[in-house]
């Protein structure tokens, strides 16, 4: 028996979220649709020029444990935060959503992640991030006896650009393939992937990650093409499992030579699209953790990032159960 049904591993990030148009992302030289990584003293410049903003506990994977606890899955959490006031926010959030998060929070600077994410009226978001206390998550945030328990340990792309974190990683991996179990991640971003393109084709090809999800782009980014038929023959190679998202043309799932293709579900309007990935991932790894088949994992990632872009912030703020059940899927 295990613990828990996944284990996500990310950074802690406290999201501050404000509406703007696209001049104010011309004029500020953020890249749209992208996360850009920034410096203490350019994330007090962006949020002095921030309008009415909401604040919300986010980060990649924590929102991914957030979306498997709010579907009734068993999910933990690895991330670092500090001892101070965001550090707070986002150890309440995620243990308030019924996940496990004992990581040790620092006592001394850098502050805890904050990334200022600025969304468009096409519901496009482009994410500023300061990475403070995250940079320094490393082996020794990695509870054994956690992982062993967990049936899935998922992490996010995004860990390559704090240092130590890889090596908590692999840590991590060692550990879970010892106990029979399984890792997955996420390639995060595009940018993400051009900085890290060898590593992560290492961290499948070497057998270190089993499952991999993406989004279109990033699948085409990891092999350098523009043939996403390429990119899937390629990605079914190199990894046990992968699912691909495909914005409103739903998701496919490569397992060898199975592919199986499910539609996006019909979304009223677009709000927000930060963490459309995050719950996606969650929909498909609850599924999958629970044995059900590959096209309910697909449509249970499906509804739970349709039901988060339809609201502001990342992380549900209704009962993915209860919207499973509604829609049959569970």
């Amino acid at each position: 028996m295990t613990k828990y049904d996944v284990l996500t591993i990310g950074n802690a990030i406290v999201d501050i979220i404000a509406r703007c148009d696209d001049s104010f992302l011309v004029e500020n030289g953020i890249i749209k649709g992208a996360m850009n990584l920034i410096n203490a003293d350019r994330a007090e410049l962006l949020y002095s020029r921030m309008g009415p903003a909401v604040e919300a506990s986010g980060g990649s994977a924590g929102n991914t444990a957030a979306g498997v606890a709010s579907l009734g899955g068993r999910a933990a959490y690895f991330g670092k935060i500090a001892s101070d006031q965001l550090g707070d926010i986002f150890t309440h959030d995620i243990r308030a959503q019924g996940v496990y998060f004992q990581t040790k929070p620092l006592q001394s600077l850098p502050p805890t992640a904050r990334s200022m994410i600025f969304v468009t009226e096409d519901g496009e978001r482009s994410m500023n991030t300061y990475l403070g206390a995250c940079v320094e998550l490393g082996p020794e945030d990695v509870e054994e006896d956690v992982v062993a328990q967990s049936k899935v340990t998922y992490f996010e792309g995004y860990l390559w650009d704090p240092p130590r974190a890889k090596d908590a990683i692999r840590a991590a991996a060692r550990i879970a393939h010892a106990n029979g179990r399984e890792m997955a991640m996420t390639l995060s971003d595009s940018f993400c992937v051009h900085r890290y393109r060898d590593e992560f084709l290492d961290l499948m090809r070497s057998g270190t990650v089993d499952i991999v999800f993406a989004n279109r782009q990033e699948a085409l980014a990891l092999y350098e093409t523009e043939d996403f038929d390429l990119a899937l023959k390629a990605l079914a190679k190199d990894c046990k499992l992968a699912a691909v998202t495909l914005s409103e043309e739903g998701s496919v799932v490569i397992r060898g030579d199975e592919r199986v293709r499910v539609r996006a579900n019909a979304i009223e309007q677009v709000v927000d699209t930060t963490g459309a990935g995050d719950l996606y991932a969650a929909g498909f790894l609850h599924g999958y953790t629970s044995g059900r088949s590959l096209e309910v994992c697909s449509k249970l990632g499906n509804l739970s990032a349709g039901i988060v872009i339809g609201q502001i912030g990342p992380r549900p703020m209704i009962s993915l159960a209860t919207a499973a059940k509604e829609a049959g899927l569970v």
